[in-house]
């Protein structure tokens, strides 16, 4: 891999991470439809994209780092009883919200990591998260909107179990577990921040099972991997960290209506992407 091809993934992952269109389903299908000379079935090209999703999981850490800073201070007792109870709380939400991928990335990964470097059926998992999108809008419940603190833990376990339909690449993790806190109650600015909060402890486990891959990958060829694979992952971060406010703000400010935009985008992306291999453009 080239160290142009590194840096526009870098920029795609943090882009695309965090907002509801799938970065696994475009890491597959942009060098596809591009015809990027890339073997993305390779064995250190799944740790290489894990090394991305370290520079997304450090901007979350930095962007949110006043959240973390609070749960260990509530860990700690240093507030009130009643601000330490909610800080323990939250914790215990996001802990029990990563169960589900957990467990189901570890049974998993390998029946569906030959997925990974298929762009049709990408394209067809981002057409699914399109109606994903779509149906969350559909299952909101506007009447009784709750905050994170209000959630129960079945309600962090129902949002860990959609966050494992982003183990199909074309399903986004952070439009998986948004509609997962949109069916919950929550409106689309929380869902956000919980998914986002989430997304470090998974992305973390994720990285601890596949760096070592990546420095071990086949001695030098694997050090030249590594070398690009952390400047991608600084790029990445800056722009996730971009995207991480940029979006908030989003939610915040559209929360009528703040998936549609997205749906759209990928239902037409992906028709787009079949048509253009059916046609081998």
């Amino acid at each position: 891999m080239t160290l142009i091809a590194a840096m526009l993934f870098a920029v795609m992952q943090g882009a695309t991470e965090l907002f509801p269109v799938s970065s696994l389903g475009h890491a597959v299908i942009v060098p596809a439809i591009l015809h990027w000379q890339i073997n993305e079935r390779a064995p250190s090209f799944l740790p290489f994209v894990v090394m991305l999703h370290v520079g997304t999981a450090s901007a979350l850490l930095i962007y949110f780092w006043r959240a973390w800073i609070n749960i260990l201070l509530g860990l700690l007792g240093r507030f009130s009883p009643l601000e330490n109870t909610n800080q323990r709380r939250l914790l215990i939400h996001l802990l029990v919200a990563t169960l589900p991928a957990s467990i189901v990335g570890f049974v998993l990964k390998k029946p569906i990591q030959h997925l990974f470097a298929t762009p049709a059926i990408a394209a067809l998992f981002l057409i699914a998260n399109a109606v994903v999108l779509l149906a969350g809008e559909r299952l909101r419940t506007r009447a009784s909107a709750k905050t994170v603190s209000d959630m129960s833990n079945a309600d962090a376990l129902i949002i860990g179990f959609f966050q494992c339909l982003a183990f199909l690449p074309g399903l986004s993790r952070s439009g998986a577990t948004i509609v997962g806190g949109l069916s919950r109650g929550l409106d689309h600015e929380e869902s956000a921040r919980f998914s986002f909060l989430m997304a470090t402890p998974v992305i973390a486990g994720a990285t601890l099972l596949e760096v070592p891959r990546l420095i071990y990958f086949h001695g030098a060829a694997g050090a030249h991997m590594l070398s690009l694979a952390v400047v991608a992952a600084l790029t990445s971060g800056t722009v996730a960290f971009i995207s991480t406010a940029i979006l908030l703000r989003y939610f915040h400010n559209h929360d009528r209506w703040a998936l549609s935009p997205f749906a759209a985008y990928c239902a037409s992306f992906g028709v787009l992407t079949l048509m253009l291999l059916a046609f081998g453009l």
